[in-house]
């Protein structure tokens, strides 16, 4: 994994806070840990608060309480964060938060409270339900006059903030760290297949309305003359598993669509060395790490054209974008009988890595934002705290 060449706040203290942490295995959490590695090894001192149970970690400290479903969030967490920070007196804290993630909102109250700079990173799309509710904790306590900076990670997702926030609040676009390194596709020009191998791969959870990429799949069919071969694999598990496979077998679908279930990275990595075309069709995709990985395995990417993949694909150059589930499934069935089109995608995204995900640049973008929040919270006295 690449190192940060050069620092340009010198070493800088940050305390992380978030809601989920190791061991939990899931986006935020993985890419949280990745970060704090990432600050470490470029000279800065990291720390991180999480409301997560787990065994002793070097530089974690966890708040936990017996909670419902055991749920990432302490009844006294105000207090015991701005305790932390006071003591510590961290350059910066940094929040991470998902939708709703009342943790992290505990760790924006106790920066402000104790007067250090804050940058907040969004890790999910606001839909108009979760809208709504910082509209009304805008109104209920003011956050937009706290010298907040926020950071998400595409400008899909910065837009919905953006308009919730106002002018009060700085909205930055900093995506999440990856290492392509491992996904690059072995030299030579793209291998011609008799059959045309369509993936996905996700987590298959009901918010995320896996079925309609079945849907998607069945009209791309359609959309297909019979002579032509289609295939498709969609890795991942979740709850909503059961339902996609009684939807295949209704359909006569089991016989060219696969639900292998999760896997490795490896294994993934295998998979995609096979496959034509990738599909992410969710439409409030903040990112889109797994489309990211595809694009830089060499793969023409098929997405929305209003979530996050849009940020490193571009309609005709990368993949292929849409903004309707009609739009994506005669997307997948024109690259499915058009073998040059297919083939000219995929030798441009084998040609050239993306920019996007490179830990330097992320690295010094989260620099930038902490700066901006210093700047902001040093510049001129902030309201007193209404709770």
């Amino acid at each position: 994994m690449e190192a940060h060449a050069q620092i340009s706040l010198g070493g800088v203290r940050i305390f992380h806070v978030s809601d989920c942490y190791l061991p939990r295995l899931g986006g935020i959490e993985v890419q949280v840990a990745d970060l704090v590695r990432m600050q470490r090894a470029a000279g800065h001192e990291v720390s991180v608060a999480t409301a997560t149970r787990g065994e002793p970690l070097d530089g974690v400290r966890r708040i936990v309480a017996r909670m419902p479903f055991d749920l990432p969030v302490h009844p006294f967490g105000v207090g015991r964060l701005t305790r932390w920070i006071v003591s510590g007196r961290p350059d910066v804290v940094h929040v991470h938060a998902g939708a709703v993630s009342p943790f992290a909102w505990m760790g924006v109250r106790a920066a402000y409270r104790a007067g250090v700079p804050c940058v907040v990173t969004v890790h999910s799309m606001w839909d108009p339900g979760t809208r709504a509710l910082y509209r009304l904790l805008r109104l209920a306590f003011g956050w937009q006059r706290w010298r907040l900076v926020a950071t998400t990670v595409s400008n899909a997702a910065a837009a919905p903030i953006r308009a919730v926030a106002g002018s009060g609040v700085p909205v930055r676009v900093v995506s999440n760290g990856l290492d392509l390194s491992g996904w690059a596709p072995p030299p030579g020009a793209p291998v011609r297949r008799d059959e045309v191998h369509v993936v996905a791969v996700g987590r298959l959870a009901p918010r995320k309305q896996p079925v309609r990429l079945l849907r998607l799949l069945l009209a791309a069919r359609a959309r297909v003359p019979s002579e032509i071969p289609m295939r498709a694999t969609i890795v991942g598990d979740g709850p909503a598993r059961g339902q996609m496979a009684r939807f295949l077998d209704r359909n006569g679908m089991t016989g060219w669509v696969s639900l292998p279930g999760r896997y490795t990275r490896e294994q993934i990595a295998k998979v995609l060395e096979s496959a034509d075309v990738f599909v992410a069709p969710a439409p409030r995709e903040s990112f889109g790490i797994a489309a990211l990985e595809a694009r830089a395995a060499g793969l023409p990417v098929v997405a929305r054209a209003q979530s996050g993949v849009a940020d490193f694909v571009s309609d005709g150059t990368e993949g292929l974008l849409g903004r309707t589930l009609g739009d994506l499934a005669r997307a997948v069935a024109r690259l499915c009988r058009d073998a040059d089109l297919r083939t000219s995608i995929a030798a441009h995204n084998r040609a050239t890595p993306p920019a996007a995900g490179a830990w330097p640049a992320v690295l010094d973008g989260f620099e930038a934002a902490y700066a901006q929040a210093r700047e902001r919270r040093h510049g001129g006295r902030a309201p007193r705290d209404p709770a």
